[in-house]
């Protein structure tokens, strides 16, 4: 088998449902399998998958294992050449894989492959890819100057060499994976993926960023930021630097600091509200399910183009490539402009989005 794809769910049924349709539809070409391992989700999810996806590989954990003990166990059942850890509030294009692939046969020595990560509203992500977290990087970061800890060397849309990439998209051969010994289960969330970024290279292998390969990650889905982020983050980059790195009192120090200083002074975090000015669905024919669940007129649109502020577009998936979604999505984003997005899953019965990485996305049913 030449692919497996692994992906951790934990109480984001819709998303795991979108994320698996995109999926479905880059693998139709490749000899793979998809594997999703549950943390002990009390939603539908588990049921979900059984329903709708039979050829999927379901794992039910019976206890929240967190990232990297519950993604091991995923890997531990793989039989692919490669592997892909992906977060189950992804989207693929169609050709991901196919391209991936052939990518990596040009390389030896071959590491992590990571992507350009837009998020819900098309923003880029700057941890698609990063430098390694020394000390004083980290500390620049934390007072809000994080120039040297994302690879700033390469643009957004540039193909190079990287040090760290991040756990929500990772594209590598089960044997490196394996021999490094996989996720370092200390870690329960956070820190995981520069661990194994960091001791693959360490092993002698490169790892690259292909900013010419994009995918939607609906950042805040799957690890929702709540009162507790600054004490899980921070207690992960001390495991970090512990276990690589001559010990820093002053470090120590500084790391203690911040997450009090953070959970003091954190901020309550609202849903921002949108004025949306009109709303478009782009599909071949217009779905009353639609027009009877927006508030508004609803236009249709056979092709998606550019958008004006305070317009949310609704993508139908069944007429529309999730690869022209993620490309208008990237190719849209304006910093300023307003405009949101939702997705109609193929063969789904709700539209799904997710603004920005602090709230949780929006799940509209159609009936």
């Amino acid at each position: 088998m030449k692919l497996s794809i692994v992906i951790l769910n934990y109480n984001v049924r819709h998303f795991l449902e979108l994320c698996l349709r995109s999926v479905s539809a880059a693998i139709s070409n490749i000899d793979a399998e998809i594997i999703v391992v549950d943390n002990h989700s009390d939603d539908d999810s588990c049921s979900m998958v059984r329903e709708l996806f039979p050829e999927v590989k379901l794992i039910e954990n019976l206890d929240n294992l967190g990232f990297s003990k519950g993604n091991n166990v995923g890997v531990a059942q793989a039989k692919g050449e490669y592997l892909c850890i992906l977060n189950p509030d992804t989207v693929v294009a169609e050709d991901t894989f196919e391209r991936l692939l052939a990518f990596a046969e040009t390389k030896t020595q071959l590491g992590v492959v990571g992507c350009k990560l837009i998020n819900g509203a098309g923003l880029f992500l700057p941890e698609s890819k990063r430098n390694i977290p020394y000390v004083k990087a980290s500390m620049k970061k934390m007072l809000g100057n994080p120039s040297e800890y994302y690879a700033m060397h390469l643009e957004a849309n540039e193909v190079g060499k990287v040090d760290i990439l991040v756990g929500a998209f990772m594209f590598l051969k089960r044997q490196v994976y394996n021999e490094v010994g996989g996720f370092d289960e200390d870690y329960f969330m956070y820190g995981e993926d520069i661990d194994l970024s960091y001791r693959i290279l360490k092993a002698g292998y490169n790892n690259y960023y292909l900013g010419s390969l994009k995918a939607i990650h609906f950042k805040g889905e799957s690890t929702l930021k709540d009162k507790n982020y600054a004490k899980r983050f921070f207690g992960a980059m001390q495991i970090f630097y512990t276990k690589h790195f001559k010990r820093n009192v002053f470090f120590d120090m500084f790391v203690w600091l911040g997450i009090k200083m953070a959970y003091l002074f954190r901020k309550v975090r609202t849903e921002k509200g949108k004025n949306v000015n009109a709303y478009v669905f782009v599909s071949d024919k217009m779905d009353e399910r639609i027009k009877k669940n927006l508030v508004g007129s609803v236009r249709l649109q056979n092709q998606p183009q550019k958008y004006s502020n305070g317009t949310e577009v609704v993508f139908n998936a069944h007429t529309i490539s999730y690869k022209s979604i993620i490309e208008t999505m990237d190719k849209n984003f304006e910093k300023g402009k307003e405009v949101t997005y939702k997705i109609l899953p193929n063969n789904s019965n709700f539209i799904i989005g997710s603004d920005d990485g602090y709230s949780r996305g929006e799940v509209i049913m159609l009936n």
